[in-house]
Protein backbone atom coordinates (compact mmCIF):
# COMPACT_ATOMS: atom_id res chain seq x y z
CA UNK A 1 0.00 0.00 0.00
CA UNK A 2 1.38 3.38 -0.38
CA UNK A 3 2.77 4.77 2.26
CA UNK A 4 0.63 8.49 1.99
CA UNK A 5 -2.06 5.79 2.03
CA UNK A 6 -1.14 3.74 4.39
CA UNK A 7 -0.63 6.66 7.00
CA UNK A 8 -4.46 8.33 6.01
CA UNK A 9 -5.57 5.25 7.38
CA UNK A 10 -3.66 4.44 10.25
CA UNK A 11 -4.90 7.88 11.39
CA UNK A 12 -8.26 7.45 11.02
CA UNK A 13 -8.03 4.02 12.81
CA UNK A 14 -5.55 6.09 15.40
CA UNK A 15 -8.69 8.62 16.09
CA UNK A 16 -11.80 6.54 16.03
CA UNK A 17 -10.37 3.91 17.87
CA UNK A 18 -8.96 6.16 20.55
CA UNK A 19 -12.55 7.19 21.05
CA UNK A 20 -12.56 10.54 18.74
CA UNK A 21 -15.03 10.94 16.59
CA UNK A 22 -14.53 11.71 13.01
CA UNK A 23 -14.75 15.48 13.09
CA UNK A 24 -12.32 15.66 15.51
CA UNK A 25 -9.59 12.85 13.73
CA UNK A 26 -9.82 14.85 10.82
CA UNK A 27 -9.48 18.04 12.82
CA UNK A 28 -6.31 16.68 14.77
CA UNK A 29 -5.15 15.47 11.08
CA UNK A 30 -5.34 18.57 9.50
CA UNK A 31 -3.89 20.59 12.52
CA UNK A 32 -0.72 18.56 12.31
CA UNK A 33 -0.03 18.78 8.40
CA UNK A 34 1.57 22.39 8.86
CA UNK A 35 4.23 20.56 10.43
CA UNK A 36 5.18 18.57 7.91
CA UNK A 37 5.23 21.36 5.74
CA UNK A 38 8.43 22.62 5.90
CA UNK A 39 10.51 19.77 5.36
CA UNK A 40 8.26 19.16 2.30
CA UNK A 41 9.33 22.59 0.94
CA UNK A 42 13.01 22.17 1.63
CA UNK A 43 12.60 18.87 -0.14
CA UNK A 44 11.75 20.34 -3.22
CA UNK A 45 13.53 23.18 -3.14
CA UNK A 46 16.52 20.71 -2.37
CA UNK A 47 15.50 18.64 -5.67
CA UNK A 48 15.46 21.73 -7.83
CA UNK A 49 18.94 22.39 -6.60
CA UNK A 50 20.43 19.20 -7.05
CA UNK A 51 18.98 19.86 -10.62
CA UNK A 52 20.66 22.93 -11.24
CA UNK A 53 24.11 21.03 -9.89
CA UNK A 54 23.52 18.15 -12.46
CA UNK A 55 23.19 20.96 -15.08
CA UNK A 56 26.57 22.47 -14.76
CA UNK A 57 27.86 19.29 -15.70
CA UNK A 58 29.76 18.90 -12.22
CA UNK A 59 28.57 15.82 -11.21
CA UNK A 60 28.85 14.62 -14.73
CA UNK A 61 32.32 14.94 -14.66
CA UNK A 62 32.51 13.58 -11.23
CA UNK A 63 30.83 9.97 -12.04
CA UNK A 64 33.15 10.47 -15.44
CA UNK A 65 36.40 10.46 -13.72
CA UNK A 66 35.45 7.75 -11.47
CA UNK A 67 34.52 5.33 -13.96
CA UNK A 68 37.62 6.57 -16.37
CA UNK A 69 39.44 5.03 -12.99
CA UNK A 70 37.52 1.59 -13.12
CA UNK A 71 38.58 1.33 -16.87
CA UNK A 72 36.71 -0.92 -19.57
CA UNK A 73 37.79 -4.28 -17.48
CA UNK A 74 38.92 -3.32 -14.25
CA UNK A 75 40.47 -5.59 -11.73
CA UNK A 76 38.70 -7.33 -8.30
CA UNK A 77 41.01 -5.42 -6.41
CA UNK A 78 40.23 -1.87 -8.22
CA UNK A 79 36.83 -2.26 -7.98
CA UNK A 80 36.93 -3.32 -4.17
CA UNK A 81 38.83 0.06 -3.73
CA UNK A 82 36.64 2.12 -5.70
CA UNK A 83 33.65 0.22 -4.09
CA UNK A 84 34.90 1.04 -0.77
CA UNK A 85 35.75 4.77 -1.74
CA UNK A 86 32.28 5.36 -2.79
CA UNK A 87 30.64 4.21 0.58
CA UNK A 88 33.23 5.59 2.80
CA UNK A 89 32.14 8.82 1.39
CA UNK A 90 28.23 8.28 1.66
CA UNK A 91 29.16 7.14 5.17
CA UNK A 92 31.71 10.37 6.00
CA UNK A 93 29.14 13.12 4.93
CA UNK A 94 26.06 11.23 6.69
CA UNK A 95 28.29 11.32 10.06
CA UNK A 96 29.82 15.08 9.23
CA UNK A 97 25.91 15.91 8.72
CA UNK A 98 24.60 15.59 11.70
CA UNK A 99 27.69 16.64 13.84
CA UNK A 100 30.88 18.68 12.19
CA UNK A 101 28.78 20.66 9.46
CA UNK A 102 24.71 19.97 10.82
CA UNK A 103 22.91 19.81 7.48
CA UNK A 104 20.82 16.87 8.24
CA UNK A 105 19.61 15.48 5.12
CA UNK A 106 20.66 18.29 3.19
CA UNK A 107 23.10 16.39 1.16
CA UNK A 108 21.71 13.77 -0.22
CA UNK A 109 19.76 14.95 -3.33
CA UNK A 110 22.81 16.71 -4.19
CA UNK A 111 25.94 14.41 -3.20
CA UNK A 112 24.13 10.93 -4.22
CA UNK A 113 22.41 10.67 -7.83
CA UNK A 114 25.38 11.73 -9.17
CA UNK A 115 27.18 8.60 -8.02
CA UNK A 116 24.48 6.69 -9.14
CA UNK A 117 25.76 5.86 -12.34
CA UNK A 118 29.29 4.75 -10.55
CA UNK A 119 27.46 2.44 -8.51
CA UNK A 120 25.67 0.76 -11.61
CA UNK A 121 29.39 0.37 -13.22
CA UNK A 122 30.33 -1.71 -9.50
CA UNK A 123 26.90 -3.53 -9.51
CA UNK A 124 26.47 -2.06 -5.82
CA UNK A 125 23.58 -3.09 -3.95
CA UNK A 126 21.81 0.02 -3.07
CA UNK A 127 20.31 -1.55 -0.24
CA UNK A 128 23.75 -1.43 0.74
CA UNK A 129 24.23 1.74 0.05
CA UNK A 130 20.80 2.81 2.38
CA UNK A 131 21.87 0.69 5.22
CA UNK A 132 24.99 2.75 5.32
CA UNK A 133 23.51 6.40 4.92
CA UNK A 134 20.96 5.67 7.43
CA UNK A 135 23.47 4.64 9.70
CA UNK A 136 25.18 8.10 9.48
CA UNK A 137 22.15 9.91 10.11
CA UNK A 138 21.54 8.10 13.00
CA UNK A 139 23.94 6.54 15.10
CA UNK A 140 26.43 9.95 15.64
CA UNK A 141 23.29 11.89 17.32
CA UNK A 142 23.29 9.28 19.91
CA UNK A 143 26.45 9.36 21.66
CA UNK A 144 28.21 12.45 20.02
CA UNK A 145 26.79 15.53 21.94
CA UNK A 146 27.35 18.35 19.24
CA UNK A 147 25.00 19.30 16.11
CA UNK A 148 22.22 17.28 15.93
CA UNK A 149 23.61 15.21 18.85
CA UNK A 150 23.40 17.77 21.45
CA UNK A 151 19.42 18.55 20.50
CA UNK A 152 19.03 14.61 21.24
CA UNK A 153 20.97 14.50 24.45
CA UNK A 154 21.33 17.70 25.82
CA UNK A 155 17.51 19.54 24.35
CA UNK A 156 15.35 16.52 24.51
CA UNK A 157 16.44 13.49 26.11
CA UNK A 158 18.03 14.99 29.08
CA UNK A 159 15.44 17.65 30.09
CA UNK A 160 12.60 15.26 29.57
CA UNK A 161 13.91 12.97 31.60
CA UNK A 162 14.56 15.57 34.75
CA UNK A 163 11.06 16.95 33.47
CA UNK A 164 9.60 13.63 34.84
CA UNK A 165 11.66 13.47 37.69
CA UNK A 166 14.91 12.19 37.21
CA UNK A 167 17.75 14.19 36.16
CA UNK A 168 21.27 12.97 34.97
CA UNK A 169 24.50 15.43 34.10
CA UNK A 170 25.15 16.06 30.70
CA UNK A 171 28.30 13.74 30.73
CA UNK A 172 26.67 11.06 31.66
CA UNK A 173 24.38 10.91 28.72
CA UNK A 174 26.32 9.95 25.78
CA UNK A 175 27.77 7.37 28.27
CA UNK A 176 23.97 6.00 28.16
CA UNK A 177 24.25 5.75 24.89
CA UNK A 178 27.39 3.35 24.00
CA UNK A 179 26.15 0.43 24.20
CA UNK A 180 22.72 1.18 21.77
CA UNK A 181 25.33 2.28 19.56
CA UNK A 182 27.25 -0.34 19.37
CA UNK A 183 24.20 -2.37 18.28
CA UNK A 184 24.14 -0.03 14.97
CA UNK A 185 27.96 -1.15 14.80
CA UNK A 186 26.60 -4.22 14.30
CA UNK A 187 24.10 -3.79 11.97
CA UNK A 188 25.57 -2.11 9.65
CA UNK A 189 28.74 -4.74 9.60
CA UNK A 190 26.04 -7.31 9.17
CA UNK A 191 24.52 -5.15 6.11
CA UNK A 192 27.63 -5.62 4.28
CA UNK A 193 27.78 -8.73 5.02
CA UNK A 194 24.71 -9.45 3.68
CA UNK A 195 24.36 -6.67 0.82
CA UNK A 196 28.11 -7.41 -0.42
CA UNK A 197 26.61 -9.36 -4.03
CA UNK A 198 26.87 -7.70 -7.23
CA UNK A 199 23.35 -6.29 -7.80
CA UNK A 200 22.46 -5.39 -11.85
CA UNK A 201 20.62 -1.79 -12.21
CA UNK A 202 19.82 -0.12 -15.64
CA UNK A 203 21.86 2.40 -17.86
CA UNK A 204 20.85 5.47 -15.12
CA UNK A 205 19.15 8.38 -16.91
CA UNK A 206 18.16 11.02 -14.24
CA UNK A 207 16.18 13.91 -14.34
CA UNK A 208 17.25 16.96 -16.74
CA UNK A 209 20.32 14.70 -18.18
CA UNK A 210 19.89 15.24 -21.30
CA UNK A 211 20.57 18.70 -21.04
CA UNK A 212 23.47 18.88 -19.00
CA UNK A 213 26.16 21.54 -20.03
CA UNK A 214 29.37 20.81 -20.45
CA UNK A 215 31.93 21.66 -17.89
CA UNK A 216 33.80 24.58 -17.82
CA UNK A 217 35.37 27.03 -15.91
CA UNK A 218 32.41 29.65 -15.40
CA UNK A 219 30.13 26.42 -14.41
CA UNK A 220 33.01 25.69 -12.05
CA UNK A 221 33.27 29.30 -10.12
CA UNK A 222 28.80 29.41 -10.11
CA UNK A 223 28.74 25.27 -9.06
CA UNK A 224 31.10 26.59 -5.71
CA UNK A 225 29.65 29.92 -5.20
CA UNK A 226 26.28 28.51 -5.16
CA UNK A 227 27.10 25.72 -2.66
CA UNK A 228 29.13 28.03 -0.40
CA UNK A 229 26.03 30.09 -0.21
CA UNK A 230 23.61 27.67 -0.04
CA UNK A 231 25.89 25.97 3.11
CA UNK A 232 26.49 29.43 4.56
CA UNK A 233 23.32 31.00 5.04
CA UNK A 234 21.60 27.22 6.13
CA UNK A 235 24.01 27.51 8.60
CA UNK A 236 23.15 31.34 9.44
CA UNK A 237 19.34 31.14 9.35
CA UNK A 238 19.11 27.40 9.96
CA UNK A 239 16.92 27.15 6.72
CA UNK A 240 17.51 24.47 4.08
CA UNK A 241 14.49 26.64 2.36
CA UNK A 242 16.49 29.77 2.47
CA UNK A 243 20.06 28.07 1.28
CA UNK A 244 18.73 25.80 -0.99
CA UNK A 245 16.82 28.76 -2.93
CA UNK A 246 19.59 31.18 -2.84
CA UNK A 247 21.60 27.81 -4.22
CA UNK A 248 19.34 27.51 -7.12
CA UNK A 249 18.96 31.56 -7.68
CA UNK A 250 23.07 31.95 -7.92
CA UNK A 251 22.86 28.72 -10.86
CA UNK A 252 19.96 31.02 -12.71
CA UNK A 253 21.70 34.22 -12.01
CA UNK A 254 25.23 32.38 -13.25
CA UNK A 255 23.64 31.50 -16.50
CA UNK A 256 24.42 27.66 -15.78
CA UNK A 257 20.21 27.19 -15.82
CA UNK A 258 19.08 29.40 -18.19
CA UNK A 259 16.72 32.01 -17.01
CA UNK A 260 13.89 30.22 -20.02
CA UNK A 261 14.40 26.65 -18.65
CA UNK A 262 14.41 27.57 -14.82
CA UNK A 263 10.96 26.59 -15.05
CA UNK A 264 11.53 23.36 -16.07
CA UNK A 265 14.53 22.81 -14.10
CA UNK A 266 12.58 23.58 -10.99
CA UNK A 267 9.52 21.69 -11.91
CA UNK A 268 11.92 18.60 -12.12
CA UNK A 269 13.49 19.06 -8.85
CA UNK A 270 10.19 19.25 -7.74
CA UNK A 271 9.05 16.20 -9.30
CA UNK A 272 11.90 14.10 -8.31
CA UNK A 273 11.32 15.15 -4.14
CA UNK A 274 7.35 15.67 -4.00
CA UNK A 275 6.69 11.87 -3.02
CA UNK A 276 9.17 12.50 0.12
CA UNK A 277 7.09 15.79 0.84
CA UNK A 278 4.00 14.50 1.04
CA UNK A 279 5.17 11.20 3.08
CA UNK A 280 6.53 13.46 5.78
CA UNK A 281 3.49 15.69 5.63
CA UNK A 282 0.85 13.27 6.36
CA UNK A 283 3.70 11.16 8.97
CA UNK A 284 3.36 15.16 10.95
CA UNK A 285 -0.79 14.83 9.99
CA UNK A 286 -1.10 10.73 12.15
CA UNK A 287 1.40 12.05 14.74
CA UNK A 288 -1.06 14.67 15.58
CA UNK A 289 -3.89 12.14 15.68
CA UNK A 290 -2.02 10.06 17.86
CA UNK A 291 -1.27 12.43 20.38
CA UNK A 292 -4.52 14.19 20.62
CA UNK A 293 -6.04 10.22 21.09
CA UNK A 294 -4.06 10.31 24.21
CA UNK A 295 -3.68 6.48 24.10
CA UNK A 296 -0.02 6.05 24.37
CA UNK A 297 -0.12 5.84 28.59
CA UNK A 298 -3.12 3.84 28.08
CA UNK A 299 -0.87 1.26 25.88
CA UNK A 300 2.00 1.79 28.11
CA UNK A 301 -0.14 1.35 31.39
CA UNK A 302 -1.77 -2.05 29.56
CA UNK A 303 1.19 -3.67 28.56
CA UNK A 304 3.61 -3.18 31.71
CA UNK A 305 0.74 -3.22 34.15
CA UNK A 306 1.39 -5.43 36.91
CA UNK A 307 5.19 -6.11 35.83
CA UNK A 308 7.67 -6.91 38.88
CA UNK A 309 10.34 -8.13 36.02
CA UNK A 310 12.79 -5.60 35.50
CA UNK A 311 14.48 -7.66 32.14
CA UNK A 312 10.52 -8.53 30.78
CA UNK A 313 9.77 -4.96 31.24
CA UNK A 314 13.09 -3.44 29.24
CA UNK A 315 12.11 -5.79 26.58
CA UNK A 316 8.41 -4.65 26.49
CA UNK A 317 9.33 -0.84 26.61
CA UNK A 318 11.78 -1.26 24.00
CA UNK A 319 8.91 -3.21 21.80
CA UNK A 320 6.34 0.01 22.98
CA UNK A 321 8.97 2.63 21.74
CA UNK A 322 9.79 1.02 18.23
CA UNK A 323 5.99 1.18 17.48
CA UNK A 324 5.57 4.44 18.90
CA UNK A 325 8.69 5.85 16.67
CA UNK A 326 7.92 3.80 13.52
CA UNK A 327 4.54 5.69 13.31
CA UNK A 328 5.57 9.28 14.29
CA UNK A 329 8.82 8.65 12.12
CA UNK A 330 10.68 10.79 14.52
CA UNK A 331 13.09 9.71 17.36
CA UNK A 332 13.12 13.59 18.56
CA UNK A 333 9.25 14.17 18.85
CA UNK A 334 8.83 10.87 20.38
CA UNK A 335 11.52 11.51 23.29
CA UNK A 336 8.93 13.26 25.10
CA UNK A 337 6.26 11.06 24.85
CA UNK A 338 7.76 7.72 26.13
CA UNK A 339 10.25 9.77 28.76
CA UNK A 340 6.72 10.72 30.88
CA UNK A 341 5.66 7.40 30.84
CA UNK A 342 8.85 5.52 31.19
CA UNK A 343 10.90 7.39 33.53
CA UNK A 344 8.07 6.47 36.71
CA UNK A 345 7.97 3.03 35.56
CA UNK A 346 11.79 2.31 35.19
CA UNK A 347 12.49 3.89 38.47
CA UNK A 348 9.52 1.67 40.37
CA UNK A 349 11.44 -0.92 38.95
CA UNK A 350 14.89 -0.41 40.61
CA UNK A 351 16.31 0.54 36.82
CA UNK A 352 19.54 2.81 37.43
CA UNK A 353 19.81 6.34 35.94
CA UNK A 354 22.03 5.13 33.35
CA UNK A 355 20.08 2.17 32.75
CA UNK A 356 16.68 4.53 32.60
CA UNK A 357 18.80 7.14 30.33
CA UNK A 358 19.64 4.03 27.90
CA UNK A 359 16.29 2.67 28.33
CA UNK A 360 14.48 5.77 26.74
CA UNK A 361 17.08 7.01 24.35
CA UNK A 362 17.04 3.17 23.01
CA UNK A 363 13.19 3.36 22.54
CA UNK A 364 13.25 7.09 20.71
CA UNK A 365 16.31 5.64 18.39
CA UNK A 366 14.19 2.74 17.58
CA UNK A 367 11.71 2.59 14.90
CA UNK A 368 13.91 5.92 12.86
CA UNK A 369 15.37 3.57 10.95
CA UNK A 370 13.04 1.10 9.53
CA UNK A 371 9.81 3.92 9.60
CA UNK A 372 8.38 4.53 6.11
CA UNK A 373 7.94 8.14 7.65
CA UNK A 374 11.40 8.66 9.14
CA UNK A 375 13.98 11.06 7.07
CA UNK A 376 16.57 8.98 7.93
CA UNK A 377 14.95 6.36 5.52
CA UNK A 378 13.29 8.99 3.19
CA UNK A 379 16.47 10.97 2.26
CA UNK A 380 18.67 7.74 1.33
CA UNK A 381 15.35 6.90 -0.70
CA UNK A 382 15.26 10.83 -2.44
CA UNK A 383 18.82 10.18 -3.19
CA UNK A 384 19.08 6.40 -4.40
CA UNK A 385 15.80 6.49 -5.83
CA UNK A 386 17.09 9.70 -8.35
CA UNK A 387 16.33 7.26 -11.72
CA UNK A 388 13.16 5.43 -10.45
CA UNK A 389 15.11 2.24 -9.98
CA UNK A 390 15.10 2.30 -5.65
CA UNK A 391 11.84 1.05 -4.05
CA UNK A 392 11.06 2.84 -0.87
CA UNK A 393 10.05 0.01 1.36
CA UNK A 394 11.56 -2.57 0.05
CA UNK A 395 14.91 -1.07 -0.58
CA UNK A 396 15.75 1.25 2.66
CA UNK A 397 12.29 0.64 5.00
CA UNK A 398 13.15 -3.01 5.19
CA UNK A 399 16.92 -3.35 5.11
CA UNK A 400 17.25 -0.61 7.61
CA UNK A 401 14.86 -2.08 9.88
CA UNK A 402 16.69 -5.09 9.93
CA UNK A 403 19.84 -4.35 10.19
CA UNK A 404 19.43 -1.60 12.69
CA UNK A 405 16.13 -2.13 14.63
CA UNK A 406 16.85 -5.66 15.68
CA UNK A 407 20.19 -4.96 17.09
CA UNK A 408 19.10 -1.76 18.65
CA UNK A 409 16.69 -3.61 20.98
CA UNK A 410 19.09 -6.07 21.79
CA UNK A 411 21.67 -3.77 22.73
CA UNK A 412 19.56 -1.47 24.30
CA UNK A 413 18.54 -4.08 26.64
CA UNK A 414 21.72 -5.25 27.43
CA UNK A 415 22.53 -1.78 28.10
CA UNK A 416 19.24 -1.61 30.41
CA UNK A 417 20.59 -4.99 32.46
CA UNK A 418 23.91 -3.91 33.18
CA UNK A 419 24.22 -0.13 33.59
Amino acid sequence: MNVVLALLCAALVAGLGSGLDLAATLSAFCDGLGDGANIALSYALLGAFAVAIARSGITEWLAGRIIVRLGGSPAPTQLRRIRTLVLTVLLAAAIMSQNLVPIHIAFIPILVPPLLEVMHQLKLDRRLAACVLTFGLITPYMVLPVGFGSIFLHTQLGPSMAKAGLALDKADLPIAMILPAAGMVLGLLLAFVRYRKPRDYQPVQLPGEEQHAPLSTRNVVVAATALAAALILQLYSDSIILGALVGFLVFTAGGVVPWKESQDAFTQGVKMMSLIGFIMIAANGYASVVQAGGQVPVLVEAVTSGLQSPPLAAALLLLLGLFVTLGIGSSFSTIPIIATLYVPLCVALGFSPLATAALVGSAAALGDAGSPASDSTLGPTAGLNADGQHDHIRDTVIPTFIHYNLPLMAAGWLAAMVL
